[in-house]
This record gives C-alpha cells, sequence and structure tokens, in this order.
C-alpha cells in the first residue's frame, strides 16, 4: 500500500496507437505535469490519472488492475483510470472545462452564459461519478494514514467522497487556476457552488498558487457556506471541520530545464529558428489557445506596435507558439480560428520579401518551445487570468537577456511584477507600448532584471512545492 498519492486528471505520460496497434508513449502535457512528473517519480509517489485517449485506454486494458508500471512501462509508479468515455466527455468537457473553468477564469458572455438546465445537471451527475471513481480507487491503494494530494477543479469534490471512505487519510486539495470572487464564483447553481466548496473543505489543507486566490475561496466560504473564517490563521471551519489554507507558488526546477533546454534536438530547433529570423529581435509567446490566454490581444498589441513604430519594420520577429487546446469545444475551435485570422492579417499588412514580422506555429512542440525561450529577446505573457503561469518562470531561466511583459491577472505577478513590465491584458495599446520599452531596454537593465526573475521563478521548485504540502498535513489541526 502506498503511503503518498497524487491525483489529478492528467498524468505524466500518455499514449498514442497505430494502426496495426502498437502502442507509443510520450510525456503528458500542461503545468501540472511539467511541475510534477519528476518530483512523484524520484520520491516513488503513487500517481493516480484518468485515461485520456483511446491510445491510454487501450494501455490501461492491457495493465493489471490499470496499474501502467506493473506492466512494464517506465512511468514511475502510476495507475490510470478507465472511466466510461460518455461520463468523463461530460465530467471533463461539460463541467470541469465549459463551467468550472469559465467561472474561476471569468470568461462567461454574461449576457448569454451561462444557462444551468436540466441537461447541465445530468452532466453534474457524471462530474459526480467521476470524482467519485478517483475517490474510490485512492481508497483501495492507500496506506493507513496515507497523505493524498488532489489536483485542480477537475476533482474538487474527490476530497469529500475520499474523507467519508477513509477517515484514517489525511487529504491535501491544490488549485492550480485563479478562484472566482462570490460575487462570479455565485453564477453556478446553489447547490453546485455549495458541493464544490464542501468538497475542497474535505481536505486537510486546501492549497492556492496566491493569497489573492486563497483569499476568494475563503471569501466564497464565507458568503455562500456561513463558514466560519480565520483569515490570520488561515483557517475555514464548517459543520464541525477545519480546514487549514495554504500559499504554496509552484516554481521551476531551475537545473533540470537548462539541461533539458542544452539537448540536441533543441540546439537544432534554435538553428532551423535563427536561418528563419536572422539576427532581428524576437518577441516570444508560447500557449496553448486557450480562453484565457489571450492570444488574439496580443497579436493585436504585436500589430499595433508594428503601426506605431516603423523604425522597427525588418528588425523583430514575433514568434507565436499558439498550441491546440480543447477542440471538442466549439469555443475553442473558434477561437484557435480567430488567432490564425489575426495572424494572417499581420502577415498580409506588413510581411515583404525578406521580412516576416510573424511566425505562428499550432504544433505542439515541446523542444522548438525551449529554443525559443533560450532566443527571446522579449516574452508575452498578457492572460486575462491566470492561476500562475509557468511560461512566465520558464522563460527567463532560459534567456539569457530576455524582458519579460506580464498581465497583472497572472498568479505570477505576485512574485515577478517588480522585475517584469506589467500590463492590463485587456488594454492593446497599453501591451504594444510595453513590447516596445522591452525592446528598447538597455540590456544591462535587462539582464539585471532577467537576474532577479530567474531567482524569484526558481524559490520553491516542484520539490520544495510537494514536500511544503506534504509537511502541512502533518500538521495537528487538533
Amino acid at each position: 500500500m502506498n503511503s503518498v498519492l497524487v491525483a489529478s486528471n492528467r498524468g505524466p505520460v500518455s499514449f498514442t496507437v497505430s494502426e496495426d496497434g502498437v502502442l507509443t508513449m510520450k510525456r503528458g502535457g500542461g503545468g501540472l505535469v511539467s511541475g510534477l512528473s519528476g518530483v512523484t517519480k524520484d520520491v516513488g509517489v503513487l500517481w493516480v490519472c484518468a485515461a485520456l485517449s483511446d491510445g491510454d485506454r487501450s494501455a490501461v486494458r492491457q495493465a493489471p488492475g490499470g496499474r501502467l508500471d506493473q506492466a512494464g512501462y517506465e512511468t514511475g509508479a502510476l495507475r490510470m483510470l478507465d472511466i466510461p468515455p460518455a461520463t468523463f466527455h461530460r465530467a471533463y468537457n461539460a463541467v470541469a472545462n465549459s463551467t468550472l473553468w469559465f467561472v474561476n477564469h471569468l470568461l462567461y458572455d454574461i449576457p448569454n452564459s451561462p444557462r444551468f438546465g436540466t441537461k447541465f445537471h445530468r452532466e453534474w451527475e457524471s462530474y459526480r461519478d467521476y470524482n467519485g471513481a478517483f475517490a474510490l480507487a485512492l481508497a483501495e491503494e492507500a496506506g493507513h494514514e496515507a497523505r493524498v494530494m488532489v489536483q485542480d477543479y477537475h476533482l474538487t469534490l474527490t476530497p469529500a467522497i475520499l474523507r467519508a471512505e477513509r477517515p484514517d487519510l489525511r487529504i491535501a486539495h491544490f488549485s492550480h487556476t485563479p478562484w472566482a470572487p462570490p460575487e462570479y464564483f455565485s453564477l453556478l447553481p446553489d447547490e453546485v457552488a455549495r458541493e464544490v466548496l464542501e468538497g475542497i473543505l474535505g481536505a486537510d489543507h486546501a492549497g492556492f498558487l496566491t493569497e489573492r486566490w486563497a483569499g476568494a475561496f475563503m471569501d466564497c466560504c464565507q458568503f455562500l457556506l456561513g463558514a466560519e473564517i480565520d483569515r490570520a490563521g488561515r483557517t475555514i471551519t464548517h459543520e464541525g471541520r477545519t480546514t487549514r489554507i495554504g500559499v504554496h507558488p509552484l516554481g521551476v526546477d531551475g537545473a533540470a530545464l537548462r539541461d533539458r533546454a542544452g539537448e540536441p534536438d533543441v540546439e537544432s530547433h534554435m538553428t532551423a529558428l535563427r536561418e528563419q529570423v536572422g539576427d532581428r529581435r524576437l518577441i516570444v509567446r508560447i500557449d496553448r489557445t486557450e480562453l484565457s490566454k489571450n492570444i488574439v490581444r496580443g497579436l493585436l498589441a504585436y500589430r499595433e506596435f508594428l503601426a506605431a513604430h516603423p523604425e522597427w519594420h525588418g528588425r523583430v520577429v514575433h514568434l507565436a507558439f499558439a498550441y491546440p487546446s480543447r477542440h471538442d469545444l466549439p469555443e475553442y475551435r473558434e477561437y484557435t480560428a480567430s488567432v490564425q485570422r489575426c495572424a494572417q492579417e499581420i502577415e498580409d499588412e506588413y510581411a515583404t520579401e525578406d521580412w516576416d514580422p510573424l511566425i505562428l506555429n499550432v504544433n505542439d512542440d515541446y523542444p522548438r518551445s525551449l529554443a525559443a525561450y533560450r532566443m527571446a529577446d522579449v516574452l508575452l505573457v498578457n492572460p486575462i487570468r491566470d492561476g500562475m503561469n509557468l511560461v512566465a518562470k520558464e522563460g527567463p531561466i532560459l534567456s539569457p537577456t530576455a524582458a519579460l511583459v506580464l498581465s497583472r491577472e497572472a498568479g505570477a505577478a505576485a512574485e515577478l511584477g517588480d522585475d517584469a513590465l506589467l500590463v492590463n491584458p485587456y488594454d492593446v495599446s497599453g501591451t504594444a507600448a510595453a513590447l516596445h520599452e522591452a525592446l528598447v531596454m538597455p540590456v544591462e537593465e535587462r539582464r539585471r532584471r532577467r537576474d532577479r526573475l530567474a531567482a524569484a521563478a526558481t524559490a520553491l521548485p516542484p520539490q520544495k512545492w510537494l514536500a511544503a504540502q506534504l509537511d502541512a498535513l502533518n500538521y495537528d489541526l487538533g
């Protein structure tokens, strides 16, 4: 039986299956996987995750009890859950990504959405079942008084369900997203809002990336549940149980990132990119085509910068890596199309025979992203709202002199704001001005800022981040 377990929707690996049935394993995607995959393998944590694809399900069905490590895969201790596809789709797409993500990132077009009717309540039942499957697997795998770390908005109900099954366990929940203020969180049906909050309060420790998101959660518990809040002591007491609130800003393992960025595949991408852009200055962004990432306004800011500063024509290139995300959802397909349309308009307006002002890539390629980091003169990170944003932390570690243009609504702004150029993510003109300020900033100032940014970005690497939360679970709440 396992003494430390991590549960998340996405796991450290994913599988694809070829036409002849051969399975290929690769690294899982997303910031959570980037932050946790190395450290969990090193310290022997059992990771419980969902099968996300047909390839994942094929791998699970060949593994005893879904334990991929026991089926011969070099994954570290890993159990993958084969949740029925229809249940998974409703829980993941309709609830987690189309509802809870939208609420916590303040993304709704309020005059038109949300609309919570009979269909949504059926989808909510699937979300309950999905969380229940995780709770059951954790209950089966956990040793007596084990510590369990449940991750993110996909699994808000799991702590309370697991608590009912295994009251001996020490349970933590961590939110990698922002948290909405109560007036926005209460867009959810009352019973659903209550169930989400009480689900997380089933944990002994609820963690957040910033003081701001932790405070918003406490506000929701106070106003929507009537819970007793001790802000100085960071506790929430509700229906006889006390949950301690923690703030744990996830950092980057700088040494591991630098080692990976020095590999031959990254070097070859640097050579290819340099052949494309020559000796021009580089503005780099690396994001998923996610609504909250604000890619379109970033492109509009670059277009406005080019209009205002013709002296930069032919001297700068914007490398915009916008990798596909959530294409099961129509809003995301349309957003990706908007990104591509905006990029084409910039090309049509400004490109010349010997200058491409914008290089847009929509195919996920991790080594190429690392190459772009290393080459960046300016890193643009302008989300509408973001739990943390590891891109803002990875870039300064790899680029020797990059200036960071950072949204004040990114969680990372709490740590990096003093040395970044902070922008209002809705202010296209302000972002355009910040891009120009970053490009003309003296190299010595950029280097000094970059050094401080890199130090802040590596202050709480995944090993320490995980250890701090495990230590918090040893705290006797009395």
